[in-house]
């Protein structure tokens, strides 16, 4: 594959893939807003969302940029496409202020840039290679304790956490749900192309994604609802996301990243830039939450 077919269809096909992402969450973050909140988990929330046009219309986009993004990565390769497709988390913003009248802030588009710019850092230091889609052997409790361990971790901080830190929590808890499922379905992709169509129903993974991928989905919905802004929980999933589908990867499928002293030192700093990216975007959604719902008293008031 030469680098001008990448050029052409790659890198355009994940741009206007991470702009459908993008335009997908703005709606979805306003809309939730417009349905009774639910406990955590409740289909309750999706049976009040599908009968709103808009968002049903919001799943068509997200189709769109599913498949814009199986396009970018037939024809380029995880280090270039993922980091572009991270850039969902600026058009969302972008779409987010536009549909709230308002001006996209310069504080919170840093924030969304430090998260991207990271994980960019850090797929292309860490040069993940080979394709997976077979579970090697390898044991799988230690990651998935980890991974039990850092949803329950997180859902019990968006329980106790006021504000943005909380949704910050609900985020992380949907990262890994994505990232899980993008893990799996490499496994059943590989089962359909050995076996054809059938194969996959003899195997649990179809079965564990069909469960964890809906619940990722709703716990989106429910993140978006709770979030008086979209770009933390936006910044965090899509960050969190491709590092779990990764870790996968390499514990279960047989993936290799690059780990020499130098590479891993870089991989550090990578991480501290996300970690600062999702911390300066906590922080400004918090105190721009306060500002609106002072302004809004004002106005009930006057």
């Amino acid at each position: 594959m030469t680098a001008g077919t990448v050029l052409v269809v790659a890198v355009p096909a994940a741009v206007i893939g991470a702009a459908s992402f993008g335009m997908a969450s703005a709606i979805q973050h306003r809309v939730t807003k417009q349905v009774p909140e639910v406990a955590t988990f409740s289909p309750r929330m999706l049976w009040d969302l599908v009968r709103k046009p808009i968002w049903v219309l919001s799943i068509g986009t997200v189709i769109v940029g599913l498949s814009l993004q199986v396009v970018a990565l037939a024809f380029g390769p995880l280090v270039l496409v993922q980091p572009l497709l991270v850039t969902s988390v600026l058009f969302g913003a972008a779409f987010a202020a536009w549909l709230a009248g308002r001006r996209m802030d310069l504080v919170l588009a840093l924030g969304a840039l430090l998260c991207a710019g990271g994980l960019a850092a850090f797929l292309l230091l860490a040069r993940p290679s080979g394709h997976g889609s077979e579970f090697t052997g390898a044991p799988v409790l230690p990651l998935s304790l980890a991974m039990g361990l850092l949803v329950i971790a997180s859902l019990l901080a968006a329980r106790w956490l006021p504000g943005e830190f909380g949704v910050v929590g609900l985020a992380v808890a949907t990262g890994v749900f994505y990232g899980v499922t993008a893990g799996l379905m490499r496994v059943v992709a590989g089962q359909f192309r050995t076996g054809g169509f059938v194969e996959p129903f003899g195997h649990w993974t179809l079965y564990v994604v069909c469960v964890i991928g809906p619940m990722g989905f709703l716990l989106s919905q429910q993140t978006f609802q709770r979030g008086r802004l979209m770009s933390p929980s936006l910044a965090v999933i899509t960050t969190v996301d491709p590092l779990v589908a990764a870790a996968i990867g390499v514990s279960w499928l047989g993936e290799s990243i690059e780990s020499s002293p130098a590479i891993l030192a870089g991989e550090a700093v990578a991480g501290a830039l996300m970690i600062g990216g999702i911390a300066v975007l906590a922080r400004r959604s918090e105190q721009i939450g306060r500002e609106l719902a002072a302004r809004e008293d004002s106005e009930s008031w006057g």
